[in-house]
């Protein structure tokens, strides 16, 4: 027994905190602008040396930037708040009723709120001396999932008592995360109005020399593709989105693609975005909204935005296997 003056301890617990992108707290110029200062300034998401790039953020960007984005986040913005967070929260909801006592679920965001360092200490707070770190992202990148390990790693390199840490690997060509795609895309389309004669597959852009430099990404978006493309059995398109700056980009870009598709005779295309596990302002203002005003305006007919998997049935299924596989040996977690 412990003495009677022992500090009280938490039950022992194992947990799994689902991490995603970041998003501002408001659709306003000043939240926005706090947001993209946190953001541009990872050396992770911008490889440019901090003494010529941190006078360019500063000045012209953080300046002009944060009013044209407010403008787009009001476009989509919900009433309970960012769809990032909404749908990343509601997600972490249902994988805990799903789990049951097995494991703590919880969630953050690499950028803005909640941050990654507070919700690893409620966590330890609660006794969780095991964690899963879930970065979201099917395709690893640095820009991405290592960013959001680094956060981890320097959250708890301030505490004296760690928990064990796992790390979720990439899962861009696990059969349960296609499978989950070809699941929402086929019930999806089934109930369009219409008949897509084309499938683009658009994913968020990468800086060409990350791919040179060692990045995965690119290699994981081909292949993520591909194998959608044989669970669909149809063609599917593919193209890159959200180009920054002046430098080289991967290609094809995605208005540039729907330009193209039109002008081969396609007139009714349906978009979904398979690197996003959320939908955020670069799926549902740059896809649902100006994408689609380009291919109407090159002559498209019908558009449809594919939601991402958010917290639906199949992307619960989804990260319950994931989830539970990186849990054996510390958790039983059979779906």
């Amino acid at each position: 027994m412990l003495p009677a003056d022992h500090p009280s301890i938490a039950t022992p617990r194992v947990g799994v905190l689902l991490i995603n992108l970041g998003t501002p707290d408001a659709p306003d110029p000043a939240s926005v602008r706090r947001y993209l200062a946190e953001f541009l300034s990872d050396p992770r998401v911008v490889e440019i040396p901090r003494l010529i790039w941190q006078p360019i953020l500063h000045g012209v960007i953080l300046t002009t930037r944060p009013k044209k984005s407010a403008h787009a986040y009001q476009q989509v913005w919900m009433t309970e708040g960012s769809p990032l967070a909404v749908h990343t929260r509601d997600t972490a909801a249902a994988l805990q009723r799903a789990m049951g006592q097995d494991a703590v679920v919880d969630w953050a965001m690499r950028y803005g709120n909640p941050s990654i360092a507070s919700r690893l200490a409620a966590m330890k707070a609660q006794g969780c001396e095991r964690i899963l770190l879930a970065p979201l992202y099917p395709q690893y990148s640095a820009a991405t999932t290592a960013t959001a390990l680094d956060a981890a790693f320097a959250a708890m390199a301030k505490m004296r008592w760690q928990p064990a840490v796992r790390s979720l690997p990439p899962y861009h060509d696990d059969p349960a995360y296609i499978e989950a795609l070809r699941l929402s895309i086929t019930q999806q389309m089934a109930a369009l109005d219409f008949k897509p004669d084309a499938l683009l597959a658009s994913f968020h852009g990468m800086p060409e020399r990350t791919l040179h430099l060692g990045d995965p990404y690119h290699c994981h978006a081909v292949k993520t593709v591909r194998l959608l493309q044989e669970a669909l059995s149809l063609p599917v398109h593919m193209s890159f989105q959200s180009r920054f700056g002046r430098a080289k980009w991967l290609e094809p870009e995605t208005e540039a693609t729907l330009t193209r598709l039109v002008k081969e005779g396609v007139r009714n295309i349906a978009v979904v975005t398979p690197g996003f596990s959320a939908d955020c302002l670069e799926t549902l203002e740059e896809i649902g909204l100006r994408a689609k005003e380009v291919f109407l305006a090159e002559g498209g007919e019908k558009f449809a935005f594919l939601p991402c998997l958010n917290a639906s049935p199949e992307a619960i299924t989804l990260y319950q296997r994931l989830v539970g596989r990186e849990l054996s040996g510390w958790v039983d977690q059979r779906v």
